[in-house]
């Protein structure tokens, strides 16, 4: 049914619109509250950045992703949409402070995925990630106020982060740090 090899495990049509679809469009609200462009941090099949252009056509969004033959892909899903970008690079190498909104899902590790995505929002944007139960709350906090940042409640497996002061030098790190030396 899905014939997109390696870039979700989903078969069944349902399953996939509850996981890829439906869950991204949990975000709509608080993407409606905080404008600004928005980038997709590792967007794999492209969600949530995907519906979430489709959802926001005057809003510009960028699909940032790693892995080459994944971009081309994405390139193909969002050929029809203007409003929607594909870069084929790392978080680390972007630059800083020009988004008003950043997504991960999926993307790592929850304080690795703060580590990632808070360098690109500017100043009273926000950073939002898919999280699960198991999350670890203070070391997101930790991570997040170490680089300018709160968390902010949001809606259950949500996890949203406001930008409340400048990143500090030194962030990003260089490319792989994030994960090869957790600040949490």
């Amino acid at each position: 049914m899905l014939d997109a090899p390696g870039l979700t495990g989903l078969r069944d049509a349902g399953e996939a619109r509850r996981v890829l679809l439906d869950d991204a469009m949990r975000a709509t609200p608080l993407v409606a509250e905080n404008d600004g462009p928005i980038v997709d941090v590792g967007s794999g099949g492209g969600s949530p950045g995907l519906p979430l252009a489709v959802s926001f056509p005057s809003r510009s969004v960028t699909l940032l992703e790693a892995e080459r033959r994944k971009c081309e892909l994405l390139r193909g899903f969002a050929s029809e949409l203007t409003n929607v970008t594909v870069v084929w690079g790392r978080a680390e190498e972007q630059e800083p402070g020009a988004f008003g909104l950043a997504l991960a899902k999926a993307l790592a590790k929850p304080p690795v995925a703060v580590e990632l995505c808070l360098p690109l929002v500017r100043l009273g944007g926000i950073a939002i990630l898919w999280v699960g139960e198991s999350v670890d709350e203070p070391a997101v906090a930790k991570v997040a106020r170490l680089l300018g940042a709160q968390v902010e409640e949001g809606p259950d497996g949500l996890l949203v982060l406001r930008k409340t002061g400048p990143t500090p030098p030194g962030f990003p790190r260089r490319p792989g740090m994030a994960k090869k030396r957790p600040l949490a």
